[in-house]
């Protein structure tokens, strides 16, 4: 009966921990399918894939479900994940440590606050208030990163270089951004 107490303790816990970290984010740590994990490293080994190494962040790495398999994909490049949520983070952080992924620094921090200048590519699922957000914060940046994949939200202010459907059940948008090449069409002081 005891052992049933700890699962419900670490249960709730973990609830809580979510709860909190979307009332703070207004998103909850919510993985990218399948296809659009694909896609995602598809797009990566375009942009990015052979060349020497880069650094690639994915703004709300969450469980791990995409941050990981980037890592293992692209081991000479330099992943980042940032994720508020602490249970996500651990889960993501033991599996780095399982998989021995040291090109893999994972940040439990909020990425607005972050350096973000010297990423090469960002990747990210957010809602459309962080994208407002993350525009407002790029646009104060003296040098932004190169690219931004975002996966169904497009980024306020920006025009996309290109922007597919994905042709599954969600006809999940995905949107590219050239952000060093590019300055926002319109002002975010407002956000």
């Amino acid at each position: 009966m005891s052992g049933l107490w700890v699962v419900g303790l670490l249960v709730l816990l973990v609830l809580i921990s979510v709860v909190t970290s979307t009332l703070i984010t207004g998103i909850s740590p919510q993985p990218s399918h399948l296809a659009a994990r694909h896609f995602i490293i598809q797009q990566t080994q375009q942009l990015l894939g052979s060349q020497a190494s880069r650094t690639l962040v994915d703004l709300g790495s969450g469980w791990g479900h995409l941050v990981v398999p980037l890592a293992r994909r692209f081991p000479q490049h330099q992943v980042i994940g940032y994720e508020l949520s602490f249970f996500p983070w651990l889960v993501s952080w033991l599996l780095k440590k399982l998989l021995g992924l040291d090109n893999l620094k994972l940040y439990r921090r909020n990425f607005l606050q972050a350096d973000l200048s010297q990423a090469d590519l960002l990747i990210c699922y957010l809602v459309r208030p962080t994208m407002h957000k993350l525009a407002a914060r790029l646009e104060h940046l003296d040098s932004r990163p190169r690219f931004l994949l975002s996966h169904f939200f497009s980024l306020p202010g920006y025009s996309p270089l290109h922007t597919w459907q994905l042709p599954d059940w969600h006809q999940s948008p995905f949107y590219l951004y050239c952000l060093d090449k590019q300055q926002p069409t319109e002002s975010l002081n407002h956000v």
